[in-house]
């Protein structure tokens, strides 16, 4: 759910990174940077997925990443948009993305550069030719080694090291949500100015635990007995309380945990017989939906412990991930831990 006071909203998401914003943040002005180059990508790439059906983009691009999954066209295009507008923030050492195997890097800019940015330039891509929402993620991370180009170290940091995070949402209208650590808000892009305008000032869960769950139940039969077991149990089917009534599955991360977001509930991709350690990327999709997730005042886990605790073992690792209203996160880590 989210909290407004009634009356139209003018603040700029610039202008809400330098304090003019209700909640007066300050930020280090290379965050700042980092993440108005990320709204200023986001909406080059907001335009493209907008004209899909008729542009060149649409489609294929021929070959697979390092997660073995088939590349399009709007991926390779999403992520040299990123890379091309963080570049001239000279505030990044390094970056990591999901389309890329090992570590981006800046020649000469790279290493002035006090932060890290881990992104996922276009979540749910497969399903761009039948028009679902798609969506960037992104983390950003302070680097641990004093100077120079970044380091494998700079990038392994677990969820808790981020100092800002957040995805932008590429559906009926375009939407940044944010967290700097103290709350999350949204803001939505006004096409007719080109401006991210603060539409949502607070963003929370909320008390209500919600009624729907989000998870892919055609895996049902490589799931854990624990894991069946909590899915029968949130649908009322072992004879207890109903939890969620209602799933809604869409298979894109931004789509399924905004909806999360703002409606309550619990999304889940569980670790399965077939994905042992999890499907989703710990560093550019699980943590910086984490941090939002529990910023929100919900609950991240991994079925055994904080998804913000989990310490990457490498750029690309991956884990579980049960996203969403505290309650129901718990009610999944009863089962998994147990």
């Amino acid at each position: 759910m989210y909290h407004t006071d009634g009356k139209e909203n003018t603040c700029t998401l610039q202008g809400y990174l330098i304090g003019a914003g209700p909640s007066e943040q300050i930020l280090d002005r290379s965050v700042r940077k980092i993440i108005n180059g990320i709204a200023f990508a986001s909406k080059i790439i907001s335009r493209e997925v907008g004209r899909i059906s008729l542009s060149d983009l649409l489609g294929e691009a021929g070959g697979t990443n390092v997660q073995g999954e088939t590349v399009q066209k709007l991926d390779i295009y999403s992520e040299k948009i990123i890379c091309d507008a963080i570049e001239k923030t000279s505030s990044v050492c390094c970056m990591v993305s999901e389309e890329s195997e090992d570590i981006l890097s800046f020649k000469d800019v790279a290493k002035k550069g006090d932060y890290v940015l881990l992104f996922d330039p276009l979540d749910g891509s497969s399903n761009i030719d039948v028009n679902i929402s798609t969506g960037t993620i992104f983390s950003i991370q302070k680097r641990v080694t004093p100077q120079g180009t970044g380091t494998i170290e700079d990038c392994l940091q677990p969820g808790s090291s981020q100092v800002a995070a957040g995805y932008v949402l590429y559906g009926a209208s375009t939407m940044l949500i944010l967290t700097l650590g103290r709350g999350v808000v949204g803001f939505t892009l006004d096409t007719s100015i080109g401006e991210f305008i603060l539409s949502h000032p607070r963003i929370t869960l909320g008390e209500y635990p919600g009624r729907a769950y989000s998870v892919n139940e055609g895996n049902y039969p490589h799931w854990s007995e624990s894991q069946k077991c909590f899915i029968r149990t949130l649908k009322g089917l072992e004879g207890g309380e109903v939890y969620c009534g209602t799933s809604r599955y869409v298979g894109s991360l931004v789509a399924d945990f905004h909806r999360t977001l703002f409606k309550g509930g619990i999304f889940a991709y569980p670790a399965d017989s077939k994905n042992p350690n999890g499907k989703l990327r710990l560093l550019y999709e699980a943590s910086p939906v984490a941090m939002i997730c529990e910023q929100a005042g919900g609950k991240a886990s991994t079925g055994e412990g904080s998804i913000l605790d989990v310490v990457p073992t490498d750029l690309h690792c991956r884990t579980p991930v049960y996203v969403g209203s505290s309650s129901l996160v718990d009610l999944a880590d009863s089962f998994l831990s147990s």
